[in-house]
């Protein structure tokens, strides 16, 4: 029986998770097909799609009339709902997480973020990543943090408590590189203290292809330079890989690992193409490679599935050729820099506005069902 193009994907070494969570997705069966059929072995969410997986329907109405009898706060509510969602996601994917690699790497993860709108404190992200950590209590849950400046030192501090992290909203290379060092400073702290590294883990969350719209609507702006245009995310991404293997090997890297340490994987988000001239599956055929993930939203599963193609280990390809992209793009006067700022800016805001019409929409509802 011929293998699909994601059980190709998966036999080159990349990890397929799927970018949404809802109640239907776990009480429907479909995450266990997916699963099966497609070769998901993750979940990630965020504020953005729970918003959308809360407002449709009723599938949160019973749980909610319950949790209203003891909490009004509608912060509180919507945590008590999704942490019901994250648990449930954990226990399909427990039997992934359960079979890990001979060198200790895992799949099976479910992601839960913290409150965006705490992402410019440290300590109060920390205390938000450690307050759901314990809530959620599974070992395959991540916490999403957001890789502001911030949230640097709340990475640290929680890898070095052990914690799994999710490190979300990366754009840049220089912010990517901060990442990593912020994971084996946590790492080196958790050792330190006597604490047991193989049991931690985290993954680089670098989003791809938002990049391209910003730097395309840039490009369109100024005129010319077509020859750039959706080719710098790609770009990015392959460096960013560069970045991974550099910093996980070495003499630091190998005393980490000799205690069970793991490496932080990259995982490529945002890959769905955006701009409808460009292949669909644009961002997962040229992200291949060994220990890596790629979180698809479920369209994007299916175009694969139905048309992508893999043709090796495509994050090896073109290396040089990236720099030199990155290069012409500052030489077409557009600032890689300002973009990866503006891009990280507007999904932190993204994220924070997504969460308030959350909140809100769980307040409506908590009104509608109290007065029913």
């Amino acid at each position: 029986m011929s293998k699909t193009p994601l059980q190709e994907l998966s036999d080159q070494g990349q990890s397929v998770w799927i970018d949404y969570l809802s109640r239907d997705l776990c009480e429907s069966g479909k995450l266990e097909a997916l699963i099966r059929d497609d070769a998901v072995v993750g979940v990630t969410s965020n504020p953005t799609i729970f918003q959308k997986a809360m407002a449709a329907g009723d599938a949160y109405d019973e749980q909610m009339r319950d949790v209203l009898e003891r909490e009004q706060d509608p912060k509180e509510v919507f945590l008590q709902l999704a942490i019901s969602d994250v648990r449930r996601a954990c226990d399909i994917l427990r039997p992934v997480w359960d079979e890990a690699d001979p060198d200790g790497g895992r799949d099976g993860w479910v992601s839960i973020e913290v409150d965006p709108n705490l992402s410019a404190d440290a300590d109060a992200t920390l205390a938000e990543a450690v307050r759901l950590n314990q809530a959620v209590d599974r070992p395959n849950a991540f916490v999403k943090i957001p890789a502001t400046e911030p949230g640097l030192k709340a990475i640290e501090d929680s890898i070095a408590r052990g914690m799994p992290i999710n490190v979300t909203l990366i754009f840049s290379l220089e912010r990517h590189r901060a990442v990593a060092e912020a994971y084996l400073r946590g790492l080196e702290r958790l050792i330190d203290d006597g604490g047991d590294p193989s049991g931690v883990a985290s993954v680089a969350s670098f989003f791809v292809s938002r990049v391209d719209t910003e730097v395309d609507k840039r490009l369109d702006e100024i005129g010319g330079h077509d020859e750039l245009k959706g080719k710098i995310a790609v770009a990015n991404a392959k460096l960013a890989y560069a970045t991974y293997k550099e910093v996980f090997q070495g003499e630091r890297w190998e005393r980490l690992q000799a205690k069970g340490a793991t490496p932080q994987r990259c995982l490529w988000a945002s890959t769905s193409t955006k701009n409808p001239e460009y292949r669909d599956v644009l961002y997962v055929e040229e992200l291949i490679g060994p220990n890596t993930v790629n979180t698809m939203p479920e369209e994007t599963i299916e175009a694969f599935q139905d048309h992508g193609e893999v043709r090796g280990d495509t994050l090896e390809e073109g290396v040089d050729e990236a720099r030199a992209l990155l290069e012409k793009l500052e030489e077409a006067g557009i600032s890689y820099d300002d973009v990866t700022d503006t891009l990280e800016r507007e999904g932190v805001d993204k994220f924070a506005d997504s969460f308030k019409e959350l909140l809100e929409g769980v307040g409506k509802k908590r009104d509608a069902l109290v007065t029913a």
